[in-house]
C-alpha cells in the first residue's frame, strides 16, 4: 500500500511508540487520526503535525464510543485504510507479593484494554475498510498492525496479566488476517522488546545502559522511531500478512 494519501487511525497516538507511527506516517503523506485518553499531548501532537493530523479523545475500551468515533472518520475522510494499535498498559505484580494476591480486578483491566481495545478497535476498522473501492494498481483495502510485545513469549516475573494479553494480541493475528483476507485486508503484529519510551527514559542513565546492554546486538534499547520505520514497511509491503514480527536486537527475557 502505498502510504501517500491514506487516512490511518492510531491508537495511543499521543505519545510514545503511537506517536512515533503517527510522526512517520504523516511525514509520508497519510492523514492520521490519532486516538487516545490524553487530551494534552494529543493536541500538542496534532499542533505539531499539522494538517496531516486530528486528535480525538477516546477510550478503545468504549464501544459506543469506538463506533461513534469510526462514523466521525467516515463522514470526515471518507474512507480508512490504515490502523495502528498501540494503546495499552503495562503494569507489574506477583500472583503472590508481598501485598498479598495478584488483584484479579488489576488482571482484568489489562486483559480489557490491551486485548478487548485492540479487538474493538479493529472490527470497526475492518467495517469501514472493507467498504474502499480499490483503484488502479492497487492490491490492499486496508492494513492493520497491532503491537504486541516480546513478553508474549518470554514473559518475566510479574508480568502474568500483560504476558496474557500481549500472547493474545499475537494469537489473534493469523485467524484474523485469514479472515480479512476476502476483503484484501492485511494484519500484521510487531512484538517490539525494550523500547526507550517516555517511561524508560525516565529512569536514570545507569539503569538505561543497563537494560540496554542486556540487548545482543545492537547493545541499547529501542528507539521508537525504529518501531514507526518497520510499521511503515508493513504498509508498503504488500506481502506481509499473519504474522508476528519481534523488533528486539535478538533479546530473550531473562525470568527477572
Amino acid at each position: 500500500m502505498k502510504i501517500q494519501g491514506k487516512v490511518i487511525v492510531i491508537t495511543g497516538g499521543a505519545s510514545g511508540l503511537g506517536a512515533a507511527a503517527a510522526e512517520h506516517l504523516a511525514a509520508q503523506g497519510a492523514k492520521v487520526i490519532m486516538a487516545d485518553m490524553n487530551q494534552q499531548l494529543g493536541e500538542e501532537m496534532q499542533n505539531r503535525l499539522g494538517e496531516q493530523a486530528e486528535f480525538v479523545q477516546l477510550d478503545v475500551t468504549d464501544d459506543a464510543a469506538a463506533a461513534a468515533f469510526f462514523q466521525h472518520v467516515e463522514n470526515k475522510y471518507g474512507q480508512l485504510n490504515g490502523l495502528v494499535n498501540c494503546a495499552g498498559i503495562a503494569p507489574s505484580a506477583k500472583v503472590l507479593g508481598r501485598d498479598g494476591l495478584h488483584s484479579l480486578e488489576m488482571f482484568q483491566k489489562v486483559l480489557n484494554i490491551n486485548v478487548s481495545g485492540t479487538f474493538n478497535m479493529l472490527r470497526h476498522a475492518a467495517r469501514l475498510m472493507a467498504q474502499y473501492r480499490l483503484q488502479a494498481g492497487e492490491e490492499d483495502r486496508g492494513v492493520i498492525v497491532n503491537t504486541a510485545s516480546v513478553a508474549a513469549f518470554d514473559g518475566q516475573i510479574g508480568q502474568a496479566a500483560y504476558a496474557a494479553s500481549k500472547g493474545a494480541v499475537a494469537a489473534m493475528t493469523l485467524p484474523l488476517a485469514r479472515e480479512l483476507a476476502r476483503d484484501a485486508i492485511r494484519v500484521m503484529t510487531v512484538a517490539p522488546g525494550i523500547m526507550e519510551t517516555p517511561m524508560l527514559k525516565g529512569m536514570p542513565q545507569n539503569v538505561q545502559d543497563a537494560l540496554g546492554q542486556m540487548v545482543p546486538f545492537p547493545p541499547r534499547l529501542a528507539k521508537p522511531e525504529e518501531f514507526a520505520q518497520l510499521v511503515g514497511h508493513i504498509f508498503e509491503n504488500g506481502y506481509l500478512n499473519g504474522e508476528v514480527i519481534r523488533l528486539d536486537g535478538a533479546i530473550r527475557m531473562q525470568p527477572k
